[in-house]
């Protein structure tokens, strides 16, 4: 019951302040880009601070050594859930984020997600993407951030396989035509915070970087050595929180 109330009492709070925020972000479009950042930043840190306190979900951040400390590079990231695109923000310096174009004609959130330049591909159209992919990767290698990619190109479960939800090429288009590194960024956040699910739980996600896939190899060798690293730490986190939690419960 108590687990419960923390949960509805947690979605009224998130919901609740994401309006707030979005409301009040959206006449700062009109400010420069670099305080816009620092409200977008605020968001995401008092996101994080309503998780913790309320629902009792906090995050660990594993491999920071790994992390390249200038100028662009390419993150492959697992996706399981809205939880981690949350995060990005407070494990990068003003990250990029590759998202559908659906989600920029969210009214409020949209614009803002325009204002922090984010890239917006048309999935419609396979050429059309991989030309926006393209031209954005090299847009964002100019402005000297990192630059985010879900491989998979949607959230999927826990329990799927790549075989389900195959791993795409976008990232090797990315990889060849900026020739930077690719940071693989495994997590363990779909065990708390599910796609599609109103309700989400106490826990601590695990966020842990691999070490980078330098440029210069095949396509096809960088695709599976990715996919490999991803799934295989991905889910050995899932079973170790999986396994402590069920230590947890019989103390």
């Amino acid at each position: 019951m108590i687990l419960l109330i923390r949960q509805i009492l947690f979605n009224i709070v998130f919901y609740g302040a994401t309006t707030v925020f979005c409301i009040v972000l959206t006449p700062a479009m009109l400010l420069p880009r670099s305080v816009f950042i620092i409200g977008l930043n605020a968001y995401f840190k008092s996101v994080h601070l309503i998780e913790k306190y309320i629902l009792g979900l906090d995050f660990e951040v594993r491999g920071k050594e790994y992390i390249p400390t200038t100028g662009s590079f390419l993150v492959a990231a697992k996706h399981y859930s809205a939880y981690e695109t949350m995060k990005l923000h407070l494990l990068f310096s003003d990250p990029a984020i590759i998202m559908k174009k659906e989600l920029s004609r969210i009214p409020l959130w949209g614009w803002l997600a325009m204002k922090a330049r984010m890239i917006f591909i048309d999935r419609g159209s396979r050429e059309v993407a991989l030309s926006s992919i393209i031209a954005g990767a090299k847009r964002v290698e100019a402005e000297g951030r990192p630059l985010v990619i879900f491989p998979q190109g949607t959230r999927v479960a826990i329990d799927e396989t790549p075989d389900q939800k195959p791993y795409k090429g976008g990232i090797i288009r990315m990889y060849e035509s900026t020739h930077q590194p690719i940071l693989p960024l495994a997590m363990n956040s779909g065990l708390y915070w599910k796609k599609n699910a109103f309700f989400k739980y106490p826990g601590k996600v695990i966020f842990e970087f691999l070490p980078p896939i330098p440029p210069g190899m095949k396509g096809s060798e960088v695709l599976a050595q990715l996919q490999n690293a991803l799934e295989k730490k991905s889910n050995e986190l899932v079973q170790i929180a999986l396994k402590e939690e069920n230590t947890s419960h019989d103390i």
